[in-house]
């Protein structure tokens, strides 16, 4: 059954000032993020206490907005931000880089690591455990607002984007939900529950993430302004991915060499 694609963007509006339901994901994504870490699930491998998770929830929140916003301004659409400056604020429209707040939240972890004298790998390995729940409220904000949509299909689940055209299409925020944040989810809590070496989990994630969204970038239309970066089917995602995929082996082989 072909679907139409009828979601408002908008949830509400005051005036001339518009609520977008994208925006709104990220918030429930901060605050359940929030909720857990303020509650301390999965404390057993790192010894942090409340008021460094109080300031490192502000650091990961800042290293999100910040970077992800120039991660996109920079991977996929300088030039349109370069001639209007003022759209880079307009966060609330979409527009954010996964890859972009990954390079920001690796900085601010290593500050926040020599600040408060956690290894960083073990901090990181903390960390990773409520990203898939960001990347699952994100995409969701994705599908919402009609955009990171598909190619063409003739499958039964293909959805119609009436603001793309009248095609049935891949929703391929969709699958990046259920693969980067559920199955994503699934798998590092599976591998957390074993008591793994310090850096697998982060390891796991940088792995795991790379190989989901460099298969479903080939059912995913490229930014029309970038379009393919090589032969029809390589883009921008893919090429962001594949060093995510190298970083996630040389932890596992180097942290296992040293455990040995």
């Amino acid at each position: 059954m072909i679907l139409t694609h009828n979601i408002d963007p908008i949830i509400f509006s005051i005036g001339s000032i518009n609520f977008y339901w994208y925006g709104a994901m990220y918030a429930v994504s901060f605050l359940v993020i929030d909720y857990l870490m303020r509650t301390q699930y999965f404390l057993k491998s790192i010894t942090i206490t409340k008021k460094e998770i109080d300031s490192l929830l502000i650091i990961l929140i800042v290293a999100v907005i910040v970077g992800g916003r120039l991660g996109y301004v920079l991977f996929y659409n300088f030039d349109y931000y370069l001639s209007q400056p003022i759209k880079i604020l307009y966060i609330w429209e979409g527009g954010m880089s996964f890859h972009g707040a990954l390079l920001m939240i690796i900085f601010s972890l290593f500050y926040f690591s020599t600040k408060s004298k956690i290894q960083f790998l073990m901090l990181s390995d903390y960390i990773v455990l409520f990203v898939p729940i960001g990347l699952f409220l994100g995409r969701i904000g994705n599908f919402i607002n009609s955009e990171l949509y598909g190619i063409p299909t003739t499958s039964t689940w293909g959805i119609i984007f009436p603001m793309v055209d009248d095609l049935p299409r891949h929703p391929s925020m969709l699958y990046e939900a259920f693969f980067e944040g559920v199955v994503l989810y699934s798998v590092i809590i599976y591998f957390y529950r074993k008591k793994l070496i310090q850096g697998n989990l982060t390891a796991i994630f940088l792995f795991f993430y790379g190989i989901f969204r460099f298969f479903i970038e080939f059912l995913r239309v490229p930014d029309a302004h970038i379009g393919y970066l090589w032969d029809d089917w390589f883009t921008m995602g893919q090429l962001l991915s594949i060093p995510m995929i190298i970083a996630g082996i040389l932890i596992f082989i180097v942290y296992r060499e040293r455990t040995l």
